[in-house]
This record gives C-alpha cells, structure tokens and sequence, in this order.
C-alpha cells in the first residue's frame, strides 16, 4: 500500500508544479503523513480517512494565510496611472459631450456629467476606452 500512496504523492505534487494557484499541496502533506500511516497499518479505510480528512483540515487552515502572504501585488499600467490624478482642462467640456484635459503632459478627450470650462483643474475619476472620465477638483 506504501507504493500506491508514493504514487498519489507523487502525481499531486507534478499537479501542484504544473499549475499556478496553491491546488494540491495540502493533499501532497496529507498523502505523505498517510504513506507513513501505511508502513505501520494495512488499513486502507483509517489511510484514506485520514488523508482526505488531514487534506481538508490543512486547506482551511492554512490556504488563508498562504495566499495572503504569497500575493503578488498588481503594477499598474500607464492608463491604470493616471486615475486620481489633477488634470487641467484644455477645451470646454459640456454634459455629456467630449472635451480635453491634459494629464501627465498628455491630452486626453474627457467626458464630464456637468459643464466644465477651459483652465479648471479636474481629477481623473476612471478611464472608459480612450476617453476618461473627470470631475472638478474640489478644494
């Protein structure tokens, strides 16, 4: 029986090298502790609970804590860069109808719910295809 359970370790643990997210690993444990349990037990019943049941318990407990610490935090992009920041208004932007601010030393076509004239500073609130989206700085 200690081969068989070799064998589950083993192909759980090419899973786990294949994929990306943390899939396997907790049964690749499990199967070794229960490898273990099999060199001294010829149960199969008490080897497969405690596999299944240990691989569970090591998931819950501890995929949390894995994932938060293995987290990769996200760049943002150029676009991605400019939200949030002050812009100045360089054509009048009328409701709903498309006008220009420059952002970065870049000229975008912006888009506003109300109108807003030229040398108004703006914040960019979001990106919507090639136009964003502004709002009148407050302050």
């Amino acid at each position: 029986m200690a081969y068989i359970w070799l064998g589950i370790v083993i192909i759980l643990a090419i899973i786990e090298c294949l994929t990306i997210n943390l899939t396997t690993i907790w049964f690749v444990l499990s199967g070794i502790i229960a490898l273990i349990i099999s060199i001294f037990t010829d149960s199969f019943l008490l080897q497969f609970g405690l596999f299944s049941i240990l691989g569970v318990i090591l998931m819950i407990l501890t995929k949390p804590l894995l994932t938060k610490k293995l987290k990769v935090k996200s760049v943002r992009t150029n676009l991605d860069r400019i939200i949030g920041m002050e812009g100045v208004v360089t054509e009048t932007i009328q409701p709903f109808e498309p006008g220009e601010v420059k952002v970065d030393g870049k000229r975008w076509t912006a888009i506003a719910k109300t109108m807003i004239e030229t040398g108004t500073l703006v914040r960019i609130d979001e990106i919507s295809g090639v136009k964003v989206k502004v709002s009148i700085l407050e302050g």
